[in-house]
């Protein structure tokens, strides 16, 4: 008899000694994967699931002019939560009126937010990221693996835009980077990078992170650390100074291993926040103290 994939949400972790915050999430996507046996708890629901494990707080990502005004209500309205907002790469893409195929072979979709221009939806986003409780610009970045020729230059004028606003109103910057390492770190040399600058779902390996170090950024880690594959990652995990890491889900995707597939929510950051005390062979309390201990630096309380 075949086995029946579990497609619902993992367990809930055992409580970490120590409390931490989830660096970057989409509260408001988790319901979209489900299956539809599967019953979303809601935010509030969320919250208290991640508080349980040691979860304390989280920052919202509004990545999309939808997602964004729902990331500002939903910080005003939950303790727990603090939001950033931006246009993601392949947002701004869309917004620009571009429609090529990209490496990813799919055919662009746009929605009828993507009738507003890139600069109508920037400075959309710029006024929403002076709420009191947004607290970093993003994500913003390069995706090569989803634009084209045409595409990669509208992402680098958009995010040459963030940068600017960042620098602008004194937020941190939160970066998507996939398959653009070298220009990420090129046009951030070029504009000069916002004084905090924080690489969400860090993708590189050992050497990049040595030099985001060296530059001051920080670099945070999600459930593909502790994929099977990910020896780059995890070694870039391993080598990176504490004072410099910062932990997430990017729920509801990566899903740290042996859930892989299944689900990610803010409650499961614990698991992935394990897998990285191990890797680096580290006390767990003390990973959870620092990673906790830079997001209230960079973000300021709750």
């Amino acid at each position: 008899m075949a086995r029946t994939r579990e497609r619902g949400f993992p367990p809930s972790p055992e409580p970490l000694p120590a409390p931490v915050v989830d660096n970057h999430t989409h509260l408001e996507s988790i319901a979209g994967v489900l299956p539809d046996d599967v019953t979303d708890p809601g935010i509030a629901g969320h919250l208290s699931r991640a508080e349980a494990v040691g979860v304390r707080a989280l920052v919202q990502i509004g990545c999309d002019l939808d997602s964004a005004a729902v990331s500002v209500a939903m910080a005003a309205e939950h303790r727990q939560v603090l939001a950033g907002v931006a246009i993601h790469p392949n947002e701004a893409v869309l917004h620009a009126g571009v429609r090529e195929i990209a490496p990813d072979g799919l055919e662009p979709d746009p929605a009828p937010r993507h009738d507003r221009g890139l600069d109508e939806a920037i400075e959309q986003i710029a006024e929403l990221a002076r709420a009191d409780r947004v607290r970093t610009v993003g994500e913003t970045g390069l995706d090569y693996f989803r634009a084209g020729p045409e595409g990669r230059a509208v992402q680098r004028e958009s995010f040459r835009g963030h940068i600017a606003l960042a620098k602008e109103l004194g937020l941190p910057l939160q970066i998507h980077d996939r398959e653009a390492h070298a220009d990420v770190l090129e046009v951030l040399a070029a504009d000069g990078a916002p004084e905090v600058t924080v690489f969400h779902c860090f993708s590189g390996d050992a050497e990049m992170a040595a030099e985001c170090v060296r530059r001051g950024y920080y670099l945070s880690f999600a459930g593909s650390v502790t994929f099977r594959n990910a020896h780059e990652v995890r070694r870039a995990a391993i080598e990176t100074p504490l004072s410099h890491v910062l932990v997430e889900t990017d729920a509801p995707y990566l899903t740290p291993h042996p859930w892989r597939g299944r689900p990610n929510a803010p409650y499961v950051l614990a698991d992935t926040v394990r897998a990285l005390a191990e890797a680096k062979e580290a006390d767990l309390t003390e990973v959870c103290s620092a990673v906790d201990g830079n997001a209230e630096s960079l973000y300021g309380p709750w």
